[in-house]
């Protein structure tokens, strides 16, 4: 594949945007509003446990357990969905991806018992990993290389947006409903994004070198197999890709599921549940993808996944071995959230860019999706290492162990930035 030489415009934070066509327009919209209301139906979920919990009669390993299913439903999905997206098309697979976790997500409201709750949830979560595979690929392909790291990671920053809207949503339900209604209707609304479907179905084209290549692949006898990922010829880079992808996951896991009980039960402080402690590691997620997008096409996809990953390590070390007292701490949301989340920026163009066109999502679904399986493991074994550990110490090693890993994989994959994507 051929590198594309970039301008110090093409560096510019915001007018990248201005210079994209109206196709590459719609697709980016189309790619940041089904991940922005992925995100808003995945994190309903945690602002509903406690109500959950009292209407099943549920234990907290109970709860946890719906989320855990839903991760690792997620994997297998979004390797399912990338899959589709190579056989029927990207804008295809988005549609129906989007449809899927809409639909499911809404389900979870009806639910009448514990079971149908968590049968539910898992359904949801095939949906939501297959999401991200296709709306990945699609912006990967249809923005042109000097701006394919801005486009992607600010796709990513889609999940802030959603994060937030959940926030401000459950806050109002719950202010205003009593608790066993408003945690159904949090689901109710769940079933919005399906009307992204057809903006998409009306208004979003597949890339050019998507169907150029569908085009030889039909024209030589043959069909798309998702397996060719295996092969000798992409073994190493799958490999990689995926030991790129658990070292993120798992690090952002293990930061973000323990950190808080680290913070209220060893530290003491009171402010852990606020409203303003979630809105500042928010906000800093925002920004961080954001900035990282940016940073993606400036000085690489490998430097910038390494800067991220030392500065994630050095939040962790401050987090969990300096003294902080509440205000520090309601401070120290912001580069948490700003380096474990904007890592992720780099994760859509630099699959895009390593992977061919034939199995672009194949390839791209398997290796995100394989380490968000693995990643689902840390906070479990975090809490086991806990029982002999201090919890800080615990979380350290896991977190220092998962960005260390990215670090490695980083190092042993070649720098795409710039790359032209060819129809193979």
């Amino acid at each position: 594949m051929a590198m594309q030489a970039t301008t110090i415009s093409d560096h510019h934070p915001i007018a990248w945007y201005s210079l994209m066509s109206r196709k590459e327009r719609n697709a980016f919209w189309a790619s940041i509003g089904g991940w922005m209301l992925d995100a808003m139906d995945v994190q309903i979920l945690s602002f509903v446990f406690p109500a959950i919990i009292a209407a099943f009669s549920i234990s907290n390993a109970g709860a946890g357990l719906i989320g855990t299913a839903t991760l690792l439903a997620s994997a297998f999905g979004g390797w399912f969905g990338g899959a589709l997206a190579d056989r029927f098309g990207r804008v295809r697979t988005l549609q129906v991806t989007i449809a899927w976790f809409a639909i499911f997500t809404c389900l979870c409201g009806f639910a009448q018992d514990y079971y149908q709750l968590l049968t539910f949830r898992v359904l949801m979560g095939f949906g939501f990993g297959g999401e991200w595979a296709a709306a990945a690929v699609l912006v990967g392909e249809v923005i042109r290389p000097e701006h394919r790291g801005k486009a992607v990671g600010a796709m990513q920053s889609g999940w802030a947006i959603g994060w937030g809207i959940a926030a401000l949503l459950s806050t109002l339900f719950f202010s205003i409903m009593p608790a066993d209604i408003a945690w159904r209707a949090l689901f109710w609304v769940g079933v919005s994004p399906a009307l992204m479907v057809f903006f998409i179905r009306r208004m979003v084209d597949e890339p050019a070198v998507y169907a150029e290549t569908q085009k030889k692949v039909h024209e030589a006898g043959k069909k798309t197999n998702f397996l060719e990922i295996f092969s000798p010829e992409i073994i190493k880079t799958t490999i990689l890709t995926s030991v790129l992808t658990t070292g993120a996951q798992g690090g952002y896991y293990a930061i973000t599921t323990w950190l808080p009980t680290f913070l209220r039960t060893e530290r003491k402080l009171t402010v852990l549940g606020s409203g303003g402690y979630l809105a500042v590691i928010i906000i800093g997620s925002f920004v961080g993808y954001l900035v990282s997008a940016w940073l993606n096409d400036r000085i690489g996809r490998r430097t910038n996944f390494i800067l991220f990953a030392l500065c994630s390590i050095a939040t962790v070390v401050i987090y969990t071995q300096l003294p902080v007292d509440n205000t520090m701490m309601l401070y120290l949301g912001f580069p948490l959230g700003f380096f474990a989340s904007g890592i992720f920026s780099g994760m859509g163009p630099f699959l895009t860019e390593l992977f061919p066109t034939r199995v672009r999502g194949s390839g791209q679904g398997f290796a995100y999706n394989f380490g968000r399986g693995v990643a689902a493991m840390n906070p479990l074994f975090v809490g086991m290492l806990s029982a002999t550990l201090p919890l800080g110490q615990s979380i350290g090693v896991f977190a220092i162990g998962a960005y260390g890993l990215l670090i490695v994989a980083a190092l042993l994959l070649p720098e795409t930035r710039g790359r032209v994507l060819s129809a193979a």
